[in-house]
């Protein structure tokens, strides 16, 4: 495969620890798991064979182990392995509380005799590097010049930088191409666009992709038909493509547009697999946003950057999608706004499950009402909804 530049600092090192010039020890910097997973993939090809992977390969945090036991075991040589690769996650806690000038004195001791049969390779995996760096965040600019100031005399520094998007879908061709597989160049746009350059996504996403297209293949009798992945194969598979026209339905319901709302509901419908089967699969979907708008509102979320902190792994948005749902969240004046179509949206699920005459019909109903501005709830109706809760 020829070189990409966002790979360019990882191809780098996984070249030079092939050599007589490889580093006692490297720092493993960005929280970009695509490359960290194929830097580690090369470090155990090249220095630690699978029948001694048991002996040779530590996996250590500084949070459960000390700098301290971790040079001395880098420092001992083993009696199992010829060589030895470590290595030590959570780097951010030599960084913090106090000084840590024992530790440091200790690092610089070992790295003037490191043993030439170790390896260490910290990982620093709570920088963030922008595949811009000139746009990277202050506070990970100074984290990372601290590094490079303590670490960075005796180690390589490898960035583990986002990878920018002409890249991931350069890669895209690529790799299919050593599998035999055309990617058409649109449908490799929309994959990492509908995923944010997300590479750890992407590689996921495109296994998939390649297993989809593979067995379409085995089902066509005429062998010389050559296999590709098309924007349709993007759109069927990749879950996110199809998120797409679910935040434009959202948008539409957010500015109260309810013709539009109803179009972009119908389209999700005629294109979903299952026909009207898939509508509790859309309430799920629509229930899931509004709870995220719901958490954005509440936190006061107004920029991207910030929208990772208050929700939790699994349940974020695609990239592409953060600034459109934090500017629908700000179209709600209140929390009772959004806990009002959460009510909706239960209470169509309720009216599926209990197999209407016509699926289609309740969530064109629910649409209209969440596209609608709330009525003013009078006592008799705000008691009747005490009871019912």
């Amino acid at each position: 495969m020829a070189a990409i530049k966002s790979f360019a600092s990882s191809d780098r090192f996984l070249a030079e620890i092939q050599t007589p010039q490889i580093r006692p020890g490297y720092v493993l910097a960005g929280d970009e798991a695509f490359l960290y997973q194929r830097c580690r993939a090369g470090v155990l090809e090249t220095l630690a064979p699978p029948d001694q992977r048991d002996f040779c390969l530590h996996d250590l945090d500084l949070a459960e182990t000390t700098i301290f036991d971790i040079l001395d075991r880098a420092q001992t040589p083993s009696l199992m392995a010829p060589f030895q690769v470590i290595f030590v996650r959570n780097l951010k806690t030599l960084y913090t509380r106090g000084a840590k000038k024992e530790e440091f004195a200790a690092i610089d001791a070992y790295f003037r005799r490191p043993n030439p049969q170790a390896l260490l390779l910290f990982v620093a995996e709570h920088l963030h590097i922008p595949t811009d760096l000139r746009r990277m965040d202050m506070q990970d600019k100074e984290r990372y010049e601290r590094i490079r100031e303590t670490l960075g005399e005796w180690c390589g520094m490898v960035e583990l930088a986002r990878v920018e998007e002409g890249d991931a879908v350069r890669w895209l061709a690529e790799a299919a191409l050593a599998r035999n597989i055309r990617f058409d160049s649109d449908a490799a746009r929309e994959l990492v666009d509908a995923l944010g350059a997300d590479m750890m996504l992407i590689s996921s996403e495109f296994e998939k992709l390649c297993l989809y297209v593979q067995g379409k293949h085995l089902l066509v009798s005429k062998e010389d038909i050559p296999q590709n992945i098309t924007l349709g194969d993007v759109e069927t598979m990749v879950l996110a493509a199809k998120q797409r026209s679910l935040y434009e339905l959202t948008d539409a319901i957010s500015s109260k547009d309810r013709p539009r709302a109803v179009a972009l509901l119908h389209g999700l419908l005629n294109a979903s697999d299952g026909g009207e089967d898939s509508a509790i699969g859309h309430l799920y979907m629509l229930a899931r946003t509004f709870r995220q708008m719901l958490i954005i509102l509440e936190k006061n979320v107004r920029d991207s950057r910030a929208i990772w902190g208050v929700l939790w792994q699994g349940f974020r948005m695609p990239p592409f999608a953060a600034e459109d749902l934090i500017r629908q969240a700000r179209r709600y004046q209140s929390r009772s706004d959004l806990t009002r179509a959460l009510r909706l949206i239960a209470k169509a699920d309720l009216e599926i499950r209990s197999s209407p005459p016509d699926k289609r019909l309740v969530l064109e109903r629910l649409i209209l009402a969440l596209a609608s501005e709330p009525r003013p709830q009078t006592p008799e109706l705000l008691n009747q909804f005490a009871m019912e809760l």
